[in-house]
């Protein structure tokens, strides 16, 4: 964008001793303040402007241009046109200074985004234990790169326990209920020694936010979720699902969504139900892979409006490490939607390595330190 001017020169030139006309194609330099307000500052826009004048005065001296027309009809003609040149560099000054504006702001919205974005959803630690995590995060909106999906991993005593929310709603308020559930999660998971318990505390702060709000809407103010819990010894991970997409175990051999039936309702609306929380318990050996994700990633569609196959996906990627395996997600869901995402995405992915073997003590007799 920043040589579309000079480009734009060349072209003129290029043309100008091959049109055919009684009037010069030098007049289109009028144009060229505002080709350059598309990519420029005000100084840039106005420099053009007088190189436009001075420009046009030079092509109508040549002999392709100073031929056809003569006389008052020429002076007529490059009068009007020097007007209408100066015109339009200070309407291009204008909207340059106008777009400066605005890319400034734009890039203030950003930073703080990003700045939110670290607090609210601060990146998962690589490993923890023999669980290696990693985490994705893409924003349907450029200029926002938060909204309400969140994810965390917490260590406790009881092992670690992982959260992947989606919250209803977009704006503001869709982030201020993310952060008042992260927070909730991050105190209680720390707590309450089961998952059922860990999901009722965090209702119930939902509750009360939802309360404090008030408003006519305050049962439609709820939290898809997803709690998960693998002990320090691994061999299980415990489930209770709040209403989301359930998680997805991947194995060498094979590739299974972990669903009973048992979702309980979404948080702040448990009020619906008695006993709401079901704990699920599943095998989970070493080399095994939990991925937890939000809505956003299988209600991604093609240009057909095919939605994606997220499990056929991952039986054809075969085990990827963490890392290997959200990077090779977000490639595709990039390129399945061709880049028009319509909703955030999120998620978070464990996987439990194998015990490092100890080391073990030299045979009596060998490498041992002289006495």
């Amino acid at each position: 964008m920043r040589w579309l001017p000079v480009l734009y020169v060349v072209a003129l030139l290029l043309i100008e001793p091959l049109t055919p006309v009684d009037w010069p194609v030098s007049f289109a330099l009028i144009a060229l303040p505002l080709v350059a307000a598309f990519a420029h500052g005000l100084v840039v826009v106005a420099g053009t402007t007088v190189f436009a004048v001075l420009f046009e005065g030079v092509l109508a001296g040549t002999p392709c241009c100073a031929g056809r027309s003569v006389g008052y009809q020429w002076d007529r003609h490059y009068v009007a046109a020097y007007i209408c040149t100066v015109l339009v560099g200070v309407l291009g000054t204008i909207l340059a200074a106008h777009r400066t504006r605005r890319e400034r702001t734009l890039a203030d919205v950003r930073f703080v985004a990003e700045i939110a974005q670290r607090v609210l959803l601060r990146p998962v630690p690589h490993r923890i234990g023999n669980l290696l995590l990693e985490s994705l995060y893409l924003s349907a909106a450029a200029e926002a790169r938060i909204g309400g999906d969140l994810y965390e991993a917490v260590p406790t005593a009881y092992g670690v326990r992982l959260l992947i929310g989606d919250v209803r709603g977009k704006g503001l308020l869709a982030v201020e209920t993310a952060a008042a559930m992260l927070g909730a999660f991050r105190e209680a998971a720390h707590d309450e020694p089961d998952l059922p318990a860990l999901a009722d505390h965090v209702e119930t702060s939902m509750d009360r936010r939802a309360a404090h709000l008030g408003g006519s809407e305050l049962c439609e103010r709820f939290v898809t979720a997803v709690f998960a819990e693998i002990p320090t010894d691994g061999q299980v991970v415990r489930v209770v699902n709040c209403g989301h997409p359930p998680p997805v175990l991947i194995r060498p051999d094979e590739v299974r969504e972990l669903d009973r039936g048992r979702s309980g309702p979404p948080l702040n609306l448990g009020m619906l139900v008695e006993d709401p929380y079901q704990v699920d318990t599943y095998a989970f050996r070493p080399g095994d892979q939990l991925l937890l994700y939000t809505d956003g990633i299988t209600e991604t569609r093609d240009s057909t409006g095919s939605f994606y196959p997220l499990l056929q996906r991952l039986r054809s990627w075969g085990p990827l490490p963490p890392r290997e395996l959200l990077e090779q997600l977000h490639d595709d869901l990039l390129a399945y939607s061709h880049n028009q995402l319509q909703d955030d995405t999120a998620a978070l992915t464990a996987c439990l390595m194998a015990d490092e073997p100890a080391a073990q003590a030299p045979p009596a007799g060998e490498n041992r330190e002289p006495g």
